[in-house]
C-alpha cells in the first residue's frame, strides 16, 4: 500500500549474520530505543508516496544480481554507540546503481557516501560506547557477511513496517 511514510532501504543480510548482529544489538542497545532490527541500510529516506515505483526499480535491480559477499572487518567507535564495519562484495556499486535510479527522490543524507556498517549500540553515554568498542575489538575476528536482497521499510515514527522483500536474483517476495 502506498503512503506518505517515507521509505528505507536496508540489505537483507544472510540468517547468521542477521542473528549474530540482531542478538547483539539487543544486548547492547538500550531496550527503550531498540525499535527495529540490525539492519545495513543503504537509503535513510525514499518518498513513500513513489512505493509502486521504487518497488518496481528494487525487483529489476535484484532479479539480475547475486548474493553481495561482504566482510565484516572491524568495530568503529561512534561517540554514543558502536558499530561492525562492512567492506567490499560489490555494496557500493549496488548502492551507486540504485543512487542514479532514485536521484530525483534523495535529500541531503542519502546523496552522501555511505559506509556500510550495522549499529549494535547508540544513544548512550561516550564512556559506555569506547568500553564497549574496546572489548569487542580485543576479541574481534573478521567473518564474512552475505547480502542476499533488499528489504523496504515503511517508517512509522519509530517502529519499521516490512514494505517488502527483494531477493537477489529473485525478485520481489
Amino acid at each position: 500500500m502506498q503512503g506518505m511514510d517515507p521509505l528505507i532501504l536496508t540489505l537483507a543480510l544472510d540468517e547468521a549474520s542477521f542473528a549474530r548482529f540482531d542478538g547483539e544489538r539487543h544486548a547492547h542497545f538500550p531496550r527503550e530505543r531498540n525499535l527495529i532490527p540490525a539492519h545495513v541500510t543503504l537509503f535513510h529516506k525514499l518518498p513513500g508516496e513513489e512505493e509502486t515505483a521504487i518497488a518496481a526499480v528494487l525487483t529489476e535491480v535484484a532479479g539480475g544480481r547475486g548474493p553481495l559477499l561482504l566482510a565484516c572487518t572491524g568495530v568503529r567507535f561512534l561517540g554514543r554507540g558502536v558499530a561492525y564495519v562492512l567492506e567490499g562484495g560489490g555494496y557500493g556499486a549496488l548502492r551507486g546503481e540504485l543512487a542514479l535510479r532514485f536521484a530525483p527522490w534523495l535529500g541531503a543524507q542519502d546523496k552522501q557516501a555511505i559506509r556500510p556498517h550495522v549499529t549494535i549500540q547508540n544513544k548512550v553515554t561516550p564512556q559506555r560506547a569506547r568500553d564497549l568498542a574496546a572489548r569487542l575489538e580485543a576479541r574481534f575476528e573478521p567473518f564474512p557477511v552475505s547480502g542476499e536482497g533488499l528489504l523496504l521499510w515503511r517508517y512509522r515514527g519509530g517502529p519499521w513496517e516490512p514494505a517488502g522483500r527483494f531477493d537477489f536474483n529473485g525478485g520481489a517476495a
